[in-house]
């Protein structure tokens, strides 16, 4: 019997897949393992992101680069990798494993397409 693959295997495994959804929009996953090193310790490289008709990014989870969160007066500026782009937003994502990251990416393209029907 085979051993059940694990999250992270599961996500590695579609690195390059594109799954068209309704209306035009479309995801696209690209995940691959990575040296642990300070801006990604965990690591995994990704980029998975959702795209219109007009294949412009709606919503992108990613850590190809790195951000500065808007500084608060006095406060300490840590930089991250691991963020979320909204359209042309950017936000700092608290990456916790690779089951989560699929989790809160799906949940945030289903919601957009919903929303789009409304």
């Amino acid at each position: 019997m085979a051993k059940p693959k694990t999250c992270l295997e599961n996500l590695l495994l579609l690195h390059g897949e594109k799954f068209v959804m309704e209306s035009g929009y479309w995801v696209k996953i690209e995940a691959w393992e990575s040296a642990t090193t300070d801006q990604v310790p965990h690591g995994l490289r990704y980029t998975l992101t959702l795209h219109d008709r007009n294949n412009e990014r709606i919503l992108g989870y990613d850590n190809a680069h790195a951000i500065k969160p808007r500084r608060k007066r006095f406060a300490a500026t840590k930089t991250t990798w691991d963020h979320i782009h909204r359209k042309r937003k950017i936000e700092p994502y608290e990456f916790e494993s690779a089951e989560q990251l699929m989790v809160d990416f799906w949940e945030e393209v289903e919601s957009f397409l919903k929303q789009g029907k409304e």
